[in-house]
């Protein structure tokens, strides 16, 4: 997503983020929560733990720090079309398979207790055991190492759909959606009542840019099973398809256009066409990596932009799998489209190389480095850094789509200036291996700690020291 240029306010106003279930609440002085397993005052900083991973924050942000209770449900909004729906699979493997008990220890598989029961021979137990193994590991995002489960589980059982449904997910979610239909499409014709085997398949039918099949599918599923998650999925599949269905298509080497003929002339539809393929080649040599397959670009006039994608109203294009841009009044490529359509195409290579799993600030950072865009309002954010009013980067890991304005700009800011700052300092070699661990199942602090050795409270400082030097004088 891009955000067009606008003024930093003074103060910045900390988003609410969905965090996991747990035991002490940080309440800020905006009147937003924040859940942690464990809090400490760290004297200027309130340190706190979330899973594996250790944030901090100012302690000028805090008003008070509560124990106890328990975390409400995660509520995420996120126009990634790899968001997977939940689903409980009926059909479930392990059932009934003895001796599963110890293949998973202390939160990761066993390999000698996997290789103990491969050489029983019993391929069903086998094939249960490596699904637990693959399923563990799917649900970690460590994604290299769950395919490799899920291929031996399929290899000893290749008609299990529950098997098959992960399998399929784990495609779409590493960018191999056209791979994964065979699969999910197998899952159908075995269990073809299922609400997940339909609900997976129609996840995979839209990730591959079929949405009118994805439509059938889903509806069917919510035929079977009604799912809050399904209908919005099938909702957003639905105003896509209204919207495309008189538009016309055109293909290139690695694109496949979608327009309404009235809407966009050929002459602007081949300069896009021919920007997108040059700037492709140009991220293929920056970052040593390319999606693995043609990449949908929609164009819309300016409101159907937002009547389908439901982003916010300060975007000027988004990518959800699909690059959505609006492109009402336009005759040609100007220096600004020009712009967007790189930076969008810029979110594609990094889901690629982090599996689909990177951050949001680091997302949006990479990308506007990319495009590449300059720190607007350097000196306004050297105050805020100064004064410890920046929205902490632990913060900026999901979605910005529900942020203000305001927020949204200083977020991109930081976002820019984070990874500016990583760049300038290790290169943007190692601004790939960030993203490579990610994508192995390393959780960003992980990551930026195996990489450029800072945590997220060092790298904040860093960055607002870099800040202060470059903007302040």
């Amino acid at each position: 997503m891009r955000l067009p240029v606008i003024l930093i306010l003074a103060c910045a106003l900390i988003p609410t983020l969905a965090l996991p279930a747990s035991s002490d609440v940080i309440h800020l002085k905006n009147g937003r929560t924040i859940w942690a397993d464990q809090v400490r005052d760290k004297g200027a900083q309130i340190e706190y733990d979330v899973g594996e991973n250790t944030y901090a924050i100012p302690k000028s942000l805090v008003e008070r720090i509560e124990s106890g209770g328990v975390s409400p449900a995660a509520a995420s909004v996120s126009n990634s079309s790899r968001d997977l729906p939940p689903f409980h699979p009926a059909d479930d493997p392990t059932a009934g398979a003895a001796g599963l008990d110890h293949v998973i220890r202390d939160g990761h598989p066993d390999e000698q207790e996997l290789s103990r029961l491969e050489a029983s021979g019993n391929r069903s137990t086998i094939s249960a055991a490596y699904f637990l193994a693959g399923k563990n590991e799917f649900d970690r995002g460590n994604f290299p190492k769950a395919r490799n489960y899920l291929d031996t589980a399929l290899r000893y059982d290749p008609r299990n759909p529950s098997v098959l449904n992960y399998y399929a997910a784990l495609l779409v979610k590493t960018g191999h959606a056209q791979e994964a239909l065979p699969y999910a499409e197998r899952a159908v014709r075995i269990a073809p009542e299922s609400p997940d085997t339909l609900t997976i398949l129609g996840y995979v039918e839209y990730a591959a840019d079929r949405d009118q099949e994805a439509i059938r599918t889903w509806k069917h599923s919510l035929e079977l099973r009604p799912d809050a998650a399904v209908e919005q999925l099938l909702e957003k599949a639905e105003r896509d398809a209204s919207v495309q269905a008189g538009y016309s298509e055109r293909e290139s080497s690695h694109f496949t256009l979608h327009y309404e003929g009235e809407q966009t002339s050929e002459s602007l539809r081949s300069q896009i066409l021919a920007a997108l393929e040059s700037d492709y080649d140009d991220l293929v040599g920056q970052l040593g990596i390319a999606p693995r397959t043609s990449i949908a670009v929609v164009l819309y006039t300016a409101q159907t932009f937002f009547d389908v994608t439901q982003a916010p109203s300060w975007s000027t294009a988004i990518n959800d799998g699909k690059l959505r841009i609006p492109v009402q009044g336009l005759s040609s490529v100007t220096p600004e489209l020009a712009r967007v359509l790189k930076h969008e195409l810029a979110h594609s290579f990094v889901n690629q190389l982090s599996g689909g799993r990177c951050p949001q600030w680091l997302n949006e950072g990479i990308a506007q480095l990319l495009e590449p865009k300059a720190i607007t309002h350097g000196k306004d954010l050297a105050e805020l850094y100064r004064t410890q009013r920046e929205i902490p980067l632990n913060m900026l890991e999901g979605s910005f789509a529900q942020l203000s304005p305001t927020q949204a700009t200083l977020a991109y800011e930081e976002s820019l200036a984070a990874t500016q700052y990583i760049r300038e300092i290790s290169g943007l070699d190692d601004l790939q291996r960030v993203l490579q661990r990610i994508g192995q199942g390393s959780s960003t602090e992980a990551a930026l700690r195996a990489v450029v050795h800072s945590d997220y409270r060092q790298l904040e400082a860093e960055v607002g020291n870099y800040i202060s030097e470059k903007y302040s004088h």
